[in-house]
């Protein structure tokens, strides 16, 4: 079990790093002029290159999540908590694809400091998970 959780960890980590980083894009695309075809071309390169590695990431780190999950039992109503931010976390993973499609579209309408604001939805919720991991409060 503890290789389960040394690979449900590292996921994690490298799945962070993702919706981290694809918002960051996101507002540097919301901050490109209208006339600078090469530089939104470039940034959207990366943001669509960005998704479909931290995709799977996501889904394995899930999946060794459940894992442990139903290697260690149900208990404790931290890991509901836990489970529930988990569930918030995959929801703005899948918006944050619907924001590249519309950046895509060139339909896009949100502000770079929206995008500095939804920037720091996972970290929020990384700190609370941390904290529910490791103090178990309930």
């Amino acid at each position: 079990m503890l290789i389960v959780k040394a690979l449900h960890i590292s996921l994690v980590v490298a799945w962070f790093a993702g919706l981290f980083y694809l918002p960051r894009i996101f507002v540097n695309l919301a901050m490109v002029p209208a006339d600078s075809v090469a530089e939104r071309e470039r940034l959207l390169l990366m943001a669509g290159k960005l998704y479909r590695f931290m995709t799977p990431l996501g889904v394995l780190a899930v999946l060794f999540g459940l894992w442990l999950w139903f290697g260690y039992g149900f208990s404790g109503g931290w890991l509901h908590a836990k489970t529930l931010l988990v569930a918030g976390l995959l929801v703005y993973h899948w918006h944050c694809g619907r924001l590249l499609k519309a950046f895509r579209t060139g339909s896009n309408a949100r502000s770079h400091v929206w995008f500095r604001f939804y920037n720091e939805m996972p970290v929020l919720v990384l700190f609370a998970v941390v904290f529910l991991v490791v103090l178990k409060p309930f």
